[in-house]
């Protein structure tokens, strides 16, 4: 398929006010025109015919990409994700339908716009549901209506008439106000002002360190073996008995213990004491 693109563009550090100005020497199309020029692209793959629709959308373009500057992204950047937009929607344009480009463009260039806002804005993922996303570019909008537009927290009458409106809970209410409220900041931002220290040097690790996790293993593993060869040296009913009322974690009962040996409930708890006097000493014994 034919490369489309418009015969305007604007660089990151492009002049806009020029921009805005150039783009209007691309006239508006009438509808024959315009209904012959889409003709040809989609039976033709004319390249030049899909240049001039875009051309004479790019005034339309930047007036929807104006609607967003409310997000902290340069205006240049929205504008040029439009133009994005706008090129796919010359694309899927189909002229038999009946309505005008730029009603049918409207949809991809805002879709454009408001998907390069999604992602931009938070390092964390966001407004991945049509619900979420109608909730974050409508938020500003509602709250504005209802005078809701102080910092902090809305009050919960509001946040309750909001979630109604736009059909989500009133904690995604809440959260995305927060969000908002609040963006991303770099770890490497200075903390002063004379750039000295950032913020990533006060964060801290409560990770265990590898030297202490690796002598926290070791120290384990030399119990473990004290332990084991502790229990050698009891006889096997001592070392079931301690086992099953000291090393579990749901120790069996005294009744239990009695009945399988076939011997009173003192004795094995006799057994049980005598037993584990027995395996202290040894492990004392054997402990550097």
């Amino acid at each position: 398929m034919t490369a489309i693109s418009p015969t305007l563009s604007l660089a990151p550090e492009g002049n806009l006010t020029r921009y805005l100005q150039e783009i209007r020497r691309f006239p508006m199309l009438a509808p024959e025109e315009e209904y012959m020029l889409a003709k040809r692209y989609r039976d033709h793959d004319d390249a030049s015919a899909a240049n001039r629709l875009v051309n004479s959308h790019l005034r339309l373009v930047a007036k929807i990409a104006m609607g967003y500057r409310g997000y902290g992204l340069p205006l240049g950047e929205l504008i040029s994700e439009g133009n994005v937009g706008m090129v796919q929607a010359v694309r899927r344009f189909d002229p038999e339908k009946g309505f005008r480009l730029a009603t049918y463009a409207m949809w991809w260039i805002r879709a454009s716009i408001q998907e390069y806002i999604l992602h931009s804005w938070s390092l964390v993922k966001m407004g991945t549901t049509a619900a979420q996303k109608k909730l974050f570019f409508n938020l500003r909008k509602l709250k504005g209506q209802m005078q809701a537009i102080e910092d902090g927290d809305l009050p919960p009458e509001t946040v309750r008439a909001i979630a109604e409106r736009l059909d989500v809970s009133e904690e995604e209410v809440v959260n995305m106000n927060r969000r908002l409220a609040s963006p991303d900041h770099s770890l490497n931002a200075p903390v002063r002002a004379d750039g000295e220290g950032e913020w990533q040097d006060w964060l801290v690790d409560e990770r265990v360190d590898q030297e202490t996790e690796l002598a926290e293993r070791q120290e384990l593993g030399r119990r473990r073996n004290l332990l084991t060869s502790a229990l050698k040296q009891l006889n096997e009913r001592e070392r079931d008995i301690l086992t099953q009322r000291r090393l579990q974690e749901n120790p069996v009962t005294l009744e239990d213990l009695s009945q399988h040996y076939g011997i009173s409930r003192e004795r094995v708890r006799q057994i049980e004491v005598r037993a584990f006097e027995k395996l202290q000493k040894s492990i004392k014994t054997a402990a550097p």
